[in-house]
């Protein structure tokens, strides 16, 4: 009934006629393939083939739907790493399909000093055998060059769940990510690249569960290679993995890219006393990082961390990658806690899989982004990852903050930073784009949250309040929350202007936080991880489109001028950037680290920002020429000419020089 197969191709692989099934692992001694029926009844058939490391098995008959899982025999010894017990059915780590939910059942925990002798079957997510049919047609990748791009980091829930004009059967699923009206949108923006918070099947964690809560963000995979389930609309005929690549299929049609955020430094399977879901139980000792002692290496904060540098494991992460790129066109990726990548255990930008990635003639077409820490000994590594990578820049974040709310860095420190931050990112091979500006992202306040709180408000996530960070640089203009007087409402506007004319307009690659051009706002609760609810979803009746055209404006704007999309660092005398001053002069020496915090910089000899970063209204003279104000930048109805601008309290203005 079982044949031997091929040691290849990753996982599960239908063929017409049957199923060739392979399974990496090292230390195995015995694996059993186990079929379910739609009745659940389970049969075991042993891999009856190994090369190298490979287990195989070739099964005639079998078609897609086929619901399956392993059971993995043995060494149960902690000590040296090995967890095997073939009590609990684990996942297929390359299946493409998942179907089911991880639950808080004791019968998935796999034991501590012993084996626990629970089955594990009845609670278990099944892995699915699926047919890679899908009808790409003349899909092509839009591949938006650098300099040109502007990504959107969004949730595929958080994004449409409220929205009135999507059917109610499509909100929060990946079909309302391609449905008109959400492509329409995007386009109004001007977005380029719709970067996708974790679609690879995830579980919540069992104290979330304990507490009635769910995992939103989706940072706790147990299958990498499988679309989260949940986000499917359920339409008859049409499978998850079928409507996600729809959903891309769509929005390339709109020339906007897909960037999936991946979670590559560790699994759902936590800590020792963690569930048994998959890698723990298939090679515990090969695919994780452990000490002396056996125990996980903690350097993610989520109980383990997977081991890169491992060449089965690293083959593992770049088939996934690939199998992204190729079966479901996705555009790039986004690597949480990417430090983990180049560890072998030290951080190196020349480790193993960073390497290969870059070698690789398919992912290195793709955009690659690393979030370049994670909690190990130095383990924040921003800007020494290699060409061929961009890099979330919290230099930038935390510089323009500072500086518009607070008044607390230089002139000469925002310059640094709206330049591309050269002095971290300008190295041989690196381009501007290689820093990822944001002012917000998922992870800490929104943009309305961060102009209307000085504190988190974390209560609703069960840790009563100690979550999330602390040091946010933010400010609340005069009053803790959302209602506040009329003085207080314009300053937070003006603020928020400020900033987002600081990001969409600065040398690098700009990342937009979704909702923050709607005034989207979490209440102050700045680790919103856990909350699959109204507070985190956008708020599509909340109807500020005065912001929205401020923003799309400024995309637009962005686009025209050559500094910001010739992806080329800055040189002195290229008509590339100049820095003035209050009176239309270079900048003197002094006014870069205490001057006043008022300059204008002059972008490709035609566009001036202004910057007052004061609380003082003050007039500024422009450089030589005239100026044509830009609305709505200037916040005037009709275009001015002029050579002294009326600068407001913390404000910035836009002008066009005129030729």
């Amino acid at each position: 009934m079982i044949e031997a197969g091929e040691p290849a191709p990753h996982g599960a692989r239908y063929d017409g006629r049957g199923v060739n099934f392979t399974l990496f692992s090292r230390h195995a001694e015995k694996v059993e393939l186990c079929l379910f029926s739609r009745e659940g009844e389970e049969q075991r058939l042993v891999l009856p083939a190994r090369s190298g490391d490979i287990w195989h098995g070739y099964v005639a008959g079998l078609k897609p739907g086929q619901r399956y899982g392993y059971r993995v025999y043995g060494p149960w010894d902690p000590q040296r790493g090995h967890r095997f017990n073939p009590a609990k059915l684990l996942v297929d780590p390359c299946a493409r399909a998942v179907t089911g939910s991880v639950a808080d059942d004791a019968p998935l925990y796999g034991g501590i000093a012993q084996p626990d002798g629970q089955d594990s079957a009845s609670c278990m997510p099944a892995s699915l055998v699926i047919a890679e049919d899908f009808d790409w047609g003349d899909d092509r990748p839009p591949r938006t060059p650098w300099g040109n791009t502007v990504i959107y980091e969004a949730h595929v829930r958080g994004l449409t769940q409220l929205h009135p004009e999507i059917p109610e059967t499509l909100r929060g699923t990946y079909a309302a990510l391609g449905h008109p009206v959400m492509v329409k949108y995007l386009r109004h923006l001007g977005i380029t690249a719709l970067e996708l918070l974790p679609v690879a099947a995830f579980a919540s964690e069992p104290r979330l569960q304990r507490l009635g809560l769910h995992n939103y963000w989706g940072y706790n995979p147990y299958a990498l290679w499988a679309v989260h389930p949940d986000y499917a609309s359920g339409e008859a005929g049409v499978t998850a993995l079928q409507e996600f690549q729809q959903a891309v299929k769509t929005l390339h049609a709109a020339g906007i890219e897909v960037i999936l955020d991946v979670v590559f430094n560790h699994t759902a399977e936590l800590e020792e006393i963690g569930p048994t879901l998959s890698l723990r139980g298939v090679d515990n000792a090969s695919y994780y990082w452990l000490d002396e002692q056996g125990n996980y290496q903690n350097w993610t904060g989520c109980g383990n961390t997977l081991n890169l540098s491992d060449p089965q494991v690293m083959t593992w992460a770049l088939e996934t990658l690939r199998y992204w790129v190729q079966h479901c066109h996705v555009d790039g990726f986004r690597f949480d806690l990417a430090s983990v990548l180049g560890r072998t255990p030290e951080f190196c930008a020349e480790a193993p899989l960073l390497a290969a990635i870059r070698a690789c003639p398919i992912l290195s077409q793709v955009k690659l982004i690393a979030e370049p820490w994670d909690i190990g000994e130095n383990g924040y590594q921003v800007g020494r990852f290699p060409p061929g990578f961009a890099e979330w820049n919290d230099h930038f974040r935390d510089a323009v903050r500072r500086y518009w709310l607070h008044g607390e860095l230089s002139n000469g420190e925002l310059a640094r930073r709206f330049a591309a931050s050269a002095d971290l990112f300008q190295n041989p091979g690196r381009q501007p784009h290689a820093s990822i500006n944001f002012i917000t992202a998922h992870d800490g306040f929104t943009l309305h949250d961060l102009v209307s709180y000085n504190h988190k408000h974390n209560q609703a996530n069960g840790e009563d309040n100690r979550d999330g960070s602390s040091d946010n640089f933010s400010h609340n203009h005069g009053h803790e929350g959302l209602k506040a007087n009329p003085d207080v409402v314009q300053r937070r506007r003006h603020s928020t202007h400020a900033l987002l004319t600081t990001l969409l307009l600065a040398q690098g690659t700009p990342m937009l936080l979704a909702g923050d051009e709607r005034g989207q706002s979490q209440y102050g609760n700045n680790n919103a991880y856990c909350q699959d609810n109204l507070l985190t979803w956008l708020n599509w009746q909340q109807d500020d489109s005065g912001l929205v055209d401020f923003t799309a404006a400024l995309i637009q704007l962005r686009q025209r001028i050559p500094a910001l999309t010739a992806d080329c660092w800055w040189q002195e005398g290229e008509g590339q950037v100049q820095w003035f001053n209050t009176s239309g002069k270079p900048l003197e020496p002094e006014e870069w680290e205490r001057g006043v915090h008022q300059m204008q910089i002059l972008l490709s000899d035609r566009w001036l920002i202004t910057i007052n970063a004061t609380d003082a209204i003050s007039d500024l003279a422009l450089p030589d020429g005239e100026w044509h104000a830009i609305p709505p930048f200037a916040g005037e109805d009709n275009p001015i000419l002029t050579t002294v601008w009326h600068g407001p309290a913390r404000g910035v203005c836009v002008f066009l020089k005129q030729s």
